[in-house]
């Protein structure tokens, strides 16, 4: 079975592509991930503000001893405390690219256009083979409008794509006014691939402390859904690639994204819950359902029930919100 395809205009020999997440972080998971099958891997994010943080941090313990005698020099902390600036992910992209034979797609969060441009630069240079720009903000302010939070994202990518080279793709979340609207634009200003859909942090309540806590909700195979829709309306609209991410879970997830038009598929949440060798369960799953529907590739079947190709292109829209809900009997 021809399991390739195309993404970032790199060739991979699957589309079983691991997210950004706690995985990647240790160059021995990198090697475990390639030998049970990841065709790529995009390494945990970058952080602006956490790369800052440290900075200052640095400089305050530095500053604050300035004066004080070389008896006292051990109060500095130890120099593997602290990642100066981002060389600590630069040198993991490095060792990651020595490690492994599959592409390395470094992941960055800035907080500035500066921050955005200066880390893209020197992530490129570091030899990723690929960037993705995790989108991740919450907007809070009372009079920024919907308008000048979107505009700021396509700045951001467009100022990104002029100054590196390598294949750009941009991980965005589905809250925009026009979702249509937005994919196009973040065409029109670099990006080569669109990753949806980012899932934003949401706070809980720890009852008994009555504090706000912070909690991290693994996905379930339900929450590709929103991905597949829009994917599936956007194929063939928008000559762009996509990855579908958040709910790849098992190989009929995979063949369900695909089948919409999504070129590759990301996840993370499954592996942290079942372990990595589950990507040969989830390929050998998706391996028997294409031989016994008689596929003889992937890339035959890729968009093969995108909006533009299905009986029935409503079946994505408004039309089916009422039969959905006047079909649930109770």
């Amino acid at each position: 079975m021809n399991l390739k395809t195309k993404y970032l205009g790199m060739e991979l020999k699957s589309p079983l592509v691991i997210s950004a997440s706690p995985l990647s972080e240790k160059i021995e998971n990198l090697k475990k991930l390639e030998d049970n099958g990841a065709a790529a891997v995009v390494l945990h994010s970058l952080f602006q503000e956490q790369v800052e943080a440290e900075q200052k941090e640095l400089h305050h313990f530095t500053s604050a001893t300035e004066f004080i005698s070389a008896e006292a020099m051990s109060y500095f902390p130890e120099p593997d405390e602290f990642r100066l600036g981002p060389e600590e992910y630069l040198n993991h992209i490095r060792k990651a690219k020595e490690a492994v034979n599959i592409p390395v797609i470094a992941s960055l969060n800035g907080t500035s256009l500066g921050g955005w441009i200066d880390y893209a630069d020197v992530i490129q240079q570091a030899g990723a083979d690929a960037l993705e720009l995790n989108l991740y903000d919450i907007p809070t302010g009372l009079a920024t409008s919907g308008g000048e939070v979107e505009s700021e994202y396509i700045e951001v990518v467009k100022e990104v794509r002029s100054i590196i080279n390598i294949p750009l793709a941009v991980k965005i979340s589905p809250y925009y006014s026009n979702m249509a609207n937005m994919a196009l634009r973040f065409k029109e200003a670099g990006a080569d691939a669109l990753v949806m859909f980012n899932r934003f942090y949401q706070p809980d309540i720890n009852l008994d402390e009555l504090e706000v806590e912070p909690k991290v909700a693994l996905s379930h195979s339900g929450s590709s859904r929103l991905a597949m829709r829009w994917i599936a309306i956007l194929k063939g609209r928008i000559n762009i690639d996509f990855a579908a991410t958040s709910g790849i879970h098992t190989g009929k997830d995979v063949i369900k994204a695909l089948l919409v038009g999504a070129n590759v598929t990301m996840m993370a949440s499954a592996l942290l819950k079942n372990g990595i060798g589950y990507l040969k369960v989830i390929e050998k799953e998706m391996v028997d359902w294409l031989v016994e529907k008689e596929y003889k590739s992937v890339e035959q079947m890729i968009g093969s029930m995108s909006q533009m190709k299905t009986p029935n292109p409503g079946a994505f829209e408004r039309a089916q919100y009422m039969k959905a809900l006047t079909s649930y009997k109770f």
